[in-house]
């Protein structure tokens, strides 16, 4: 095995590290108190080739390979966590699934605008009564000669106000309750309305919105096969999950870096609190766990790269690294101890940021069910009694 990252790796990781802190970090925290979205930040991403870097060249991206996207992702994160999801849903849940699972055609019209940052992707699949339940979601799809009728609404959309392409998933078939009867669609902007915003936690940087349609449009706007929707999705966050992973990989890696500098300099008792072993062993935990979860997301992320199966792999990395970000980032403010709970530090954004990642692209409990199904063979029972 090699550890080792490439060359080009390391290089894609240094460049964006670099750009994190000239262009992020310095804001970070006034975004997040102003509750703004850094709408000029992301034409410079696309610059440097950051909204499409696993985007093969041909559709307009840097053509580098899914563990480059999850290094661009970590180091996004570890400036601001709200820019590291902006990214991570734009190219995961967005253009990833176009390049799949979109016809010649499809491809063509759709992944250069995205890859290029000309347009910003957003993921419509959840609504009121059907988060983890996504089968159940209500949003329809009507066949009106060679057009479709899309109607209904959808809630805790990242980015949607922001955005140019949606992948949106209606039900086409009311008649097959479920998963079944689910189909994916392409739209516009000009295609929703944007009815509310919402007030969060945390990942202040980014926007949260719920939304409506009532459209109709082409039928090319459909991706896939009609039915096919629900597949489409799950392959998308099988793959979002590694990314959400290193994210949080990412954000306690911030609070571990200002938890250490900060005991390295802090004096109590006539020497700095760096040389007290409960402060050490703080630090000891907070450096295994980081390092444990980046080897998961890499693992992950390579397993997918090779186009092996990687459900499980994404599973376990998500529901170890979000849970091990929002725990250490919790450990930093102790560290830092009323300092840490004050907005002069930055290790109270990190805390409030992290524990989101438990929560969306499934939430802890569902990648628990999602990892026994894998290692108990269910999910293959389930397949071959359907």
């Amino acid at each position: 095995m090699d550890f080792e990252l490439s060359p080009e790796q390391k290089e894609i990781q240094a460049l964006t590290r670099d750009f994190v802190r000239a262009e992020i970090e310095p804001h970070a925290a006034e975004w997040d108190r102003e509750h703004r979205f850094p709408r000029e930040l992301y034409p410079k991403l696309a610059e440097l080739g950051l909204m499409g870097v696993c985007i093969p060249e041909e559709y307009g991206g840097a053509g580098a390979d899914f563990l480059s996207y999850m290094l661009v992702i970590e180091e996004l994160s570890r400036g601001d966590a709200g820019v590291g999801v902006t990214v991570a849903v734009h190219t995961s849940a967005v253009t990833l699934p176009l390049l799949r699972f979109g016809t010649d055609e499809q491809r063509a019209r759709f992944v250069p605008p995205l890859a290029h940052g000309e347009l910003i992707g957003a993921f419509a699949l959840t609504e009121a009564e059907a988060g983890s339940d996504a089968g159940a979601l209500r949003t329809s799809a009507t066949r009106e000669g060679d057009s479709w009728r899309i109607s209904g609404a959808k809630q805790f959309i990242s980015t949607a106000e922001h955005a140019g392409t949606f992948l949106l998933f209606a039900r086409t078939d009311p008649d097959t309750p479920g998963p079944g009867g689910v189909s994916a669609f392409v739209l516009d902007a000009d295609h929703v309305r944007v009815t509310g915003r919402e007030e969060k936690l945390g990942l202040n940087s980014s926007t949260t919105n719920s939304i409506s349609v009532d459209a109709r449009v082409d039928g090319e706007r459909l991706l896939h096969e009609e039915g096919k929707g629900f597949h489409v999705a799950m392959a998308t966050l099988d793959g979002g999950r590694i990314g959400i992973a290193a994210q949080a990989v990412g954000i306690a890696q911030a609070g571990y870096d200002v938890a250490r500098e900060y005991a390295k300099g802090r004096q109590a008792f006539g020497r700095p609190i760096s040389e007290f072993q409960a402060i050490q062993h703080k630090l000891a935990d907070m450096s295994v766990e980081i390092e444990a979860a980046r080897l998961l997301v890499h693992r992950a992320a390579w397993l997918k790269e090779t186009e092996r199966p990687h459900t499980e792999a994404g599973a376990k990395a998500k529901l170890y690294a979000s849970e091990m970000a929002r725990r250490q980032t919790g450990e930093a403010i102790q560290i830092l101890g009323g300092y840490g709970y004050t907005k002069e530090f930055p290790v109270e954004r990190y805390y409030r940021d992290a524990k989101i990642t438990e929560i969306y692209e499934g939430t802890s409990e569902i990648q628990r069910l999602v990892i026994a199904r894998s290692i108990l063979g269910l999910q293959e029972r389930a397949l071959a009694a359907g």
